[in-house]
C-alpha cells in the first residue's frame, strides 16, 4: 500500500492533466452517489457520505457538482443510480499482486478495460482468491503533513479512538483501523483540531514485495493504464518501494 500512497503522492507535484482530472471527478461523483444511494442525503446519518464528500472537496470537486451527486443518489431529482462493484484478481510484471475494484454500471465493459490494461502492460488476470487473501480490508484515513504536525500528535490522537497503527508516508500520514473504528478516529482527529484528507475502507496487504525502480515504473504504468477506465475505482496492490527506488523515480520527473 505504501509504495503506490508514495508514487500517488509523487505524482499530485506534476501538472494535472484536463482529462485525468475530469476522470478523477467523475469516480469521486460516482462515490458520492453510491454513499447517498445507500445511505440517503442526511450527512448526519450518513459517516459515509460525510468522507465521500470530504474526499471530492479536497480533490477540488465543484460544490455544485457534489450537491447534485447527492440528490442524485438519494433520488431526490428521479434519475436512477444503479451500480456494482467488481473485484478483480491479478499480477502486475514481477509478481507484485493486485486487487482492482470497479464500480460500473456495465459489466462487460468493465471486464474488458481490466484485461485489455492489465494484457497489455505486463501483467496477468488472476483466479479468484488467488490474490484476495493477502489483503484485508482496513480504515485507512490520511492525513497530509502540516506546520508542527508530528507523527506522534496523530498517534496520540486516534490511539484511544482504535487506530492500529500511523506511519509516515513522506508527505502524509496513514493512519489504519477496523472499518468499524474508521468513524471514531477520524473523529478523534476532528477533536484534535487534525484536519484528515481521506478516510477510505481500502484492502491494504499482508506481506509485501520490495521492487526496484525499474519494476516500479512497469507496475505504475500497468495501474496508470487500468485508472484510463471510468469504472476502475480503485487499485490495491503488495507493492513497496526502498528509498532507494523512491530516489530514483522522483529523478525522473
Amino acid at each position: 500500500m505504501s509504495g503506490h500512497s508514495k508514487w500517488a503522492t509523487t505524482k499530485h507535484k506534476k501538472a494535472i492533466i484536463d482529462s485525468r482530472r475530469a476522470k478523477s471527478f467523475a469516480k469521486l461523483i460516482k462515490n458520492i452517489e453510491v454513499a447517498a444511494k445507500m445511505g440517503g442525503a442526511d450527512l448526519a446519518g450518513n459517516p459515509t457520505l460525510v468522507d465521500a464528500i470530504q474526499k471530492a472537496k479536497k480533490t477540488s470537486v465543484p460544490i455544485d457538482n457534489i450537491n447534485r451527486a447527492v440528490k442524485r443518489g438519494a433520488g431526490l431529482t428521479g434519475e436512477a443510480v444503479d451500480y456494482t462493484t467488481i473485484m478483480y484478481e491479478g499480477y502486475a510484471p514481477n509478481g507484485v499482486a493486485m486487487l482492482i475494484e470497479c464500480l460500473t454500471d456495465n459489466k462487460n465493459r468493465a471486464a474488458a478495460d481490466v484485461r485489455t490494461a492489465v494484457s497489455r502492460n505486463g501483467g496477468t488476470m488472476g483466479d479468484p482468491g488467488s490474490v484476495a487473501y493477502n489483503f484485508h480490508r482496513k480504515g485507512l484515513i490520511v492525513v497530509a503533513h502540516a506546520d508542527g504536525l508530528t507523527e506522534d500528535d496523530v498517534l496520540m490522537a486516534v490511539l484511544e479512538a482504535g487506530a492500529e497503527e500511523v506511519t509516515d508516508e513522506g508527505e502524509t500520514f496513514e493512519i489504519l483501523t477496523d472499518p468499524s473504528q474508521m468513524v471514531a478516529v477520524r473523529t478523534a482527529l476532528q477533536d484534535a483540531g487534525i484536519d484528515y484528507d481521506s478516510a477510505d475502507v481500502a484492502f491494504v496487504p499482508s506481506l509485501k514485495i520490495e521492487v526496484d525502480a525499474e519494476t516500479a515504473r512497469k507496475v505504475f504504468r500497468l495501474i496508470d493504464a487500468l485508472e484510463d477506465s471510468d469504472d476502475v475505482q480503485n487499485i490495491y496492490t503488495n507493492l513497496d518501494l526502498s528509498a532507494e527506488a523512491q530516489a530514483e523515480l522522483e529523478a525522473d520527473e
